[in-house]
């Protein structure tokens, strides 16, 4: 099957310019177990915690983490339900949450040294210079490390 690349117009927007959404706010991932996953990314990536919200009637916690404020910056959202007891199918569809470090080998090495999952050791990207490697969280969420040195 022969395909063509062509360039199309971009569609108008459905939404109005004063009510287009203006910046990314947040990523959700489900967490089994909220200490282990909040030791993972505060304690080996080094994000901090913005905002912790319990919710007992429903059984669930949210945190949310960031390395900015809220305000200004995406942020990553961990839900914790507190009676899940089976991991969490992860699916096709989710790739990789990325980060930038400045030393991929550096960064690799230390979090090897902290027990942290390394799935795709410090290497150029496929068709390009760009250094990068691949990390697991608790849960199996992959985590991209992209130099931006």
């Amino acid at each position: 099957m022969d395909y063509e690349l062509a360039l199309h117009e971009s569609p108008q927007p459905r939404l109005d310019p004063s009510e287009r959404p203006t910046r990314l706010l947040h990523v959700m991932l489900r967490v089994r177990n909220l200490a282990r996953s909040m030791d993972f990314y505060i304690g080996a990536l080094g994000l901090r915690m913005l905002r912790r919200q319990d919710y007992p009637s429903g059984r669930f916690t949210l945190v949310f983490l960031g390395y900015g404020e809220e305000a200004a910056h995406t942020v990553l959202e961990l839900t914790h339900n507190w009676d899940q007891d089976e991991p969490y199918e992860l699916g096709t569809g989710y790739g990789h949450i990325a980060l930038a470090v400045n030393d991929v080998h550096a960064a690799c090495g230390e979090l090897a040294e902290a027990g942290v999952k390394i799935t795709r050791p410090p290497g150029p990207m496929k068709h390009s210079d760009t250094l990068m490697a691949f990390i697991e969280d608790p849960d199996g969420y992959r985590i991209e490390l992209i130099g931006c040195s």
